[in-house]
Parts: structure tokens; sequence; C-alpha cells
């Protein structure tokens, strides 16, 4: 769907907000505080900025934020009994509503110093989001935006997730069409100004298999190794990509 220049104003609006809440939890990471104080983090950003959470209560989901660590790649929901420790890295993926239209972006930190293996994964699969967002240009095709995530992150070494992409983004938080984050095998729709996209990619260190963990959210790496999910919202303009989420 193209959105107008009322509704892309609106989803500017929301994705300042996601910007700020990236800004506070990131500032926050640190040794010894919970996947929880993070999640109150967030809640305050969200509660001073006028906005509404599109998180909580999504399926039944029971925070503002997903907080996945290490080997989680998404969906983790925060706690008090997750302690964060030197060394590990997390997932932040945080969203927010404003006037009905939608912002949602995630990025991955190190807690502490963290290793070199650990910080290569980092720097690719945000370079890979960036290669997506590059090919959102209008005239270009969809599934070039998972072209090229696969392109960076394989050409690395490392392996993208399959079973959960990106998606369209408006007056709810998951639109048609979906965004996977490799080539599918065909080019997909024409993209065209005002179409809104939430690209994500989530690379892992070793393969791409997936578990979700018996509380239902959280998904794992099959074989245990590290995992990292970067994500920003980006409309398409006449004057290329524009990233409503940027801190």
């Amino acid at each position: 769907m193209r959105r107008n220049a009322g509704e892309l104003e609106k989803m500017r609006r929301a994705g300042k907000v996601v910007a700020e809440m990236h800004e506070k939890t990131r500032a926050a990471i640190r040794p010894g505080i919970t996947t929880m104080d993070l999640n109150k983090v967030a809640a305050e950003v969200i509660e001073r900025r006028g906005a509404v959470s599109n998180f909580l209560g999504y399926h039944g989901f029971p925070a503002v934020i997903c907080t996945s660590p290490n080997d989680m790649i998404v969906h983790g929901i925060p706690s008090d009994l997750v302690v964060l420790e030197e060394g590990d890295i997390i997932s932040v993926d945080c969203g927010a509503i404003i006037e009905g239209y939608h912002g949602d972006a995630a990025y991955t930190a190190g807690v502490g110093e963290i290793d070199a293996a650990s910080a290569r994964l980092l720097e690719v699969t945000e370079r890979s989001l960036f290669a997506g967002i590059e090919q959102l240009t209008k005239g270009n095709r969809l599934h070039e935006v998972g072209r090229a995530v696969q392109d960076v992150a394989e050409a690395a070494g490392f392996t993208v997730v399959r079973e959960y992409v990106g998606h369209a983004i408006g007056t709810a938080m998951h639109e048609q069409p979906q965004v996977p984050n490799y080539w599918p095998g065909s080019p997909g729709p024409t993209l065209k100004t005002g179409m809104v996209f939430a690209v994500e990619p989530m690379v892992n260190a070793g393969t791409p298999e997936t578990m979700t963990i018996e509380d239902g959210w959280g998904v794992i790496t099959a074989d245990g190794k590290r995992s990292a999910h970067f994500e920003h919202t980006i409309a398409v303009t006449d004057h290329g990509p524009e990233i409503f989420t940027l801190p």
C-alpha cells in the first residue's frame, strides 16, 4: 500500500519514538542489568512521548520490547531473571504507534567487551541491513532487498534465517507483502513512492535453522551459536529510501 504525505508524517513521528527507545535502551546496556530493566526504560519513552506500544498485547506478548540475548534470534520476553553478563550480545526490538501509524526497528549490541567473532557478526548484520535498504528505490523490485542482504551475510561466512522476515508496515505492524532476507526465486512487487517497509535481517554465526523455546515466543538458533538482528522502518520516496527510525 502507498501512503500519502500525511500518513508518512505520522510514521516519521512514530519512527522518532522508536529511535529514542533505541538510544535510551542502548545507553542502559551494561553487565548486571536485566532485560526487564531495558523494558522499563523503553516503556518510559513510550509514555513520555504520548505513543502506544505495538508490541504489548500483540497476540498476548507481555512487554513493550523484545530482548533476545546471544543464541536467541528474536521475540525474547524481558525478564527480571535474565541478567546480562560481560561479553553477551543482545538484540533489542522496539515499536511504537502514533495516531494509528507504526514504527518498528531493532539493533543488536554488545554487553561490555565482546569477542572479535561476535563483533564481526554484529558489523556484518548491520551492513547487510543497509545493503538491503539501498535497494528500496522507486522502480526497483522488492526482492532485491533480500538478494543484497544475503550477498553480504553469506560472503562473510554467515547464514540468513529463512523462517522470519521483514514486512510492509503502516496502520498495522505487520502488513503484506513480506520482505525476505534472501533471494526467494522471484523479483517481487515493483517499488513505488509511498510504500513503507520494515527490513530486518537476522543473521546466524552457524546454521540458519531455528527452534522456538518453551514459552512459545523466544526463537533460538538450532545449533546454539550466536545470532544478530538489525531492523529499520523505511519509506520509498522519489529521492531514494528514507529511514524513519534512525537515532
